[in-house]
């Protein structure tokens, strides 16, 4: 029996920095009053992470990209404007370009005590913030299926959303520097494949009755069936720092399954291959963004990423107009033409040493740009 067509419902999870807003510094403290405040405003849809400089929120489900955009526009503005109220500001980076991980702290919940307590340094590293965006999959088997499908997008979802070239206060020499931090965790990557949902849940079954792993969203892949609700979770991208690029990728993720379910329905499917394949992507990905080149393996050579994103965008234009985010998804030519925030911080970085700054000024320039630039054109 066929699957039902999907209602790709779309819940988006964003990630920010907490800074002074004078000095671009991280905070090690939370204002104790600042999430009880966040949580009158909005209740369930803004919570810890695992460190006091970092806070999440979550959408609505939302039934389509312009909802997600309205009401993610209302979250990321409101928590700026209570960071303020504490005298801080918020940056949607992923990674931050003074801090050291070594100065940070944890929150104090249980969770977290338990997850630093496992998992140690590795998780005392993660000084590190990432968008997540859930695509509702009714059907068990038909997510699993597309899920196997979607991993060959991902690195190209990564390339547009880079936003971390630094780490412990050095230019990496890449463009997405937090999957390489996120990706020393057990269980996290490119997810595997399956044959069913049954198959999933059989591993899930398995892990738990060895002891290796009793909770499901301890498995940390960039995309993975949601251990909560019937969605599909995207999860290897960078968080945005231009909020209209996160519409672009949101768009571009629901436009590519519902692609993907069109070739199901009509007894197709997408080409499946090896993860040293997709993973050599997704390092290409990770070092050059949008100004590199992806190994397209139908056609076995290296394509310039703005042709790909051309080929992408022919390919998606049915489904996105259908599904009423085909502005957005065109979007994704201006972050190739412009850059993605990451080619921007290196830009501020080098300008301002060419300039003269010292090397910390310079980094401290960057972080300022990203407290301006998180809420540059956020709608009201």
């Amino acid at each position: 029996m066929a699957p039902r067509k999907p209602s790709l419902t779309l819940g988006i999870e964003e990630e920010y920095l907490l800074v002074d807003p004078r000095t671009g510094e991280l905070v090690t403290e939370q204002p104790p009053g600042l999430m009880p405040a966040c949580k009158e405003k909005l209740g369930e849809h803004v919570t810890h992470e695992l460190l006091l400089a970092q806070i999440e929120v979550g959408t609505e489900i939302c039934a389509e990209v312009a909802e997600a955009r309205a009401d993610l526009a209302r979250l990321r503005r409101t928590v700026a404007e209570l960071a303020a109220d504490f005298g801080l500001a918020i940056a949607a980076t992923s990674t931050h370009p003074l801090a050291s991980w070594r100065t940070q702290k944890s929150v104090d919940l249980e969770r977290y005590r338990i997850l630093t307590r496992d998992l140690q340094a590795l998780a005392r590293r993660l000084v590190v913030c990432g968008m997540h965006v859930h695509a509702g999959i009714e059907d068990d088997d038909l997510r699993i299926d597309l899920m196997n499908q979607v991993a060959y997008f991902l690195p190209h979802l990564l390339a547009l959303s880079a936003s971390s070239p630094f780490w412990e206060g050095q230019d990496t020499g890449l463009k997405a520097f937090r999957p390489t931090i996120f990706g020393d965790l057990p269980r996290s990557g490119m997810p595997e494949t399956f044959e069913s949902y049954r198959e999933w849940q059989r591993l899930l079954e398995f892990m738990a009755e060895c002891g290796v792993c009793d909770d499901p969203s301890k498995i940390w892949w960039d995309v993975r069936p949601s251990a909560k609700q019937p969605t599909l979770e995207m999860r290897i991208c960078d968080i945005c720092t231009r909020f209209e690029d996160a519409i672009t990728i949101a768009a571009l993720y629901q436009s590519i399954l519902a692609m993907l379910f069109r070739l199901r329905a009509n007894n197709q499917r997408w080409r499946q291959y090896r993860p040293i394949l997709l993973n050599e992507n997704k390092w290409r990905a990770q070092r050059w963004g949008v100004e590199g080149e992806l190994a397209d393996f139908g056609q076995r050579k290296m394509v310039p990423f703005a042709d790909l994103v051309e080929e992408l965008v022919t390919l998606l234009s049915d489904e996105a107009r259908e599904l009423g985010c085909l502005a957005e998804v065109r979007a994704v030519r201006d972050i190739v033409a412009r850059g993605t925030s990451a080619d921007h911080q290196l830009r501020i970085y080098r300008e301002a040493r060419a300039a003269g700054a010292e090397d910390v000024e310079a980094r401290r320039a960057v972080a300022l740009w990203l407290v301006e630039a998180t809420l540059e054109g956020v709608p009201e």
